[in-house]
């Protein structure tokens, strides 16, 4: 097995809390200005398709760089990848805030950009973060990642709705953006502070294809439950925040809602984090999928603030019991053993090229569904489809979740 610098008895070290500190600023940075970034498009052309298109160029070229960068992350240093990420983070909002208004012509090329940096960071992040971590800690760190980046998710959002409805035309939108340009110039200094992992050789580009293509291989089952995870996720990662704000009109109502949720979301990280164990994963995350798919009813009734609030409240509870098991299982798989733990770049690689494309398909479907009509019916049916999407990830992850699933 490689060398792992996690604590024993599930106890976290300096490294694997360095991480976490990485990983909330990067939070921090993208919950000041995320769901803003789509407001501000929208402000500048209400149009749902062009949101798609923003999302969708986003997780293409996202899926694209996971792949091209496994190379680098693996035979070179991975720390300069996760240092990329950073500085490319902040390079898309240095555009946005160059841009300007005319940021709403740009959306291909800056989903592009923000795809780029979404692949750097994540792709050395798992990589670092599985070899930091051990089945018997890595649901902790996952609560812990959830809980900080609720905490951040709570706090940055409802700074950013107070400062840009308190100032004229879109100068909050250029300040705030300009703040998250300053915080991933931290997490960029932060991230010298990771001690360099050793480089692995030969990195395998059709490594992937071949589990896959193995009849008894646990990724067979592994990669359809991430593909669900990720169809959720692509579309709701964007569409509920721009629903609030065009239910309410107001980017103070939106940070008020991030608010709320992310203080619900930090309470279920802590409690789920320290609840769930290994050998104990299915019915936590069976719970917590099949409340995600039902509070999507309540918008076949009436879609307003109070009934997305409902439904962020609910998300907020049951989606660490839903997250979790699968993230863990997932890279309790990777780390099997010693043959699966050595490729752990080309299964993070796997890992991430099934959740694009999730995203991918999801998006797809929306720009499908919203370029023939925005019908409040239709848009609520199309969520419920793609909604219920974390029941099958837990139909094919249920063998795996309680240790049962190793090849």
């Amino acid at each position: 097995m490689p060398h792992r610098i996690a604590s024993s008895k599930g106890r976290l070290d300096g490294q694997t809390r360095l991480l976490l500190l990485v990983n909330a600023l990067f939070a921090c940075a993208n919950a000041l200005s995320g769901a803003f970034v789509n407001v501000y498009l929208w402000k500048a052309k209400q149009d749902f398709a062009m949101i798609g298109w923003f999302a969708l160029s986003n997780q293409i070229v996202m899926a694209t760089t996971f792949v091209l960068a496994g190379k680098w992350v693996k035979e070179h240093n991975k720390m300069n990848s996760l240092r990329a990420g950073v500085a490319v983070a902040a390079l898309f909002y240095l555009l946005v805030l160059m841009l300007g208004k005319s940021a709403a012509q740009w959306v291909v090329a800056l989903g592009a950009v923000q795809g780029l940096s979404s692949a750097f960071f994540w792709l050395a992040f798992n990589v670092v973060y599985f070899e930091v971590t051990d089945p018997d800690n890595r649901d902790r760190f996952n609560g812990w990642a959830g809980l900080l980046g609720s905490a951040v998710g709570m706090a940055a959002p409802w700074i950013s709705g107070f400062l840009i409805t308190r100032m004229e035309d879109t100068t909050g939108y250029r300040f705030i953006f300009s703040i998250s340009l300053a915080v991933f110039v931290v997490g960029a200094v932060v991230s010298f502070f990771l001690k360099k992992r050793p480089a692995q050789p030969n990195y395998e580009w059709l490594y992937g294809i071949r589990q896959l293509a193995q009849p008894d291989n646990a990724w067979r089952s592994a990669y359809p439950a991430l593909m669900a995870q990720g169809i959720r996720e692509g579309v709701f990662g964007f569409l509920i925040g721009l629903m609030v704000y065009i239910a309410t009109r107001n980017e103070m109502q939106l940070g008020n809602y991030a608010l709320v949720t992310s203080a619900v979301s930090l309470f279920a990280f802590f409690i789920a984090g320290k609840l769930i164990k290994p050998g104990r994963r299915a019915t936590p995350m069976l719970a917590g999928a099949l409340a995600m798919t039902l509070v999507i009813l309540l918008f076949f009734w009436k879609v307003d603030y109070t009934t997305l609030l409902t439904f962020g409240i609910v998300v907020a509870l049951a989606y660490p019991l839903y997250s979790i098991p699968i993230t863990s299982s997932i890279f309790d798989l990777i780390g099997a053993n010693t043959e699966s733990a050595e490729h752990r770049v080309e299964y993070v690689v796997l890992r991430e090229t099934a959740l694009n494309t999730g995203r991918i398909l999801g998006t797809i479907a929306f720009i499908v569904v919203v370029s023939w009509t925005t019908a409040p019916k239709h848009i609520t049916t199309l969520m419920l489809v793609l909604g219920s999407a974390p029941l099958f990830s837990w139909f094919f992850m249920r063998t795996h979740l309680n240790g049962n699933g190793h090849r």
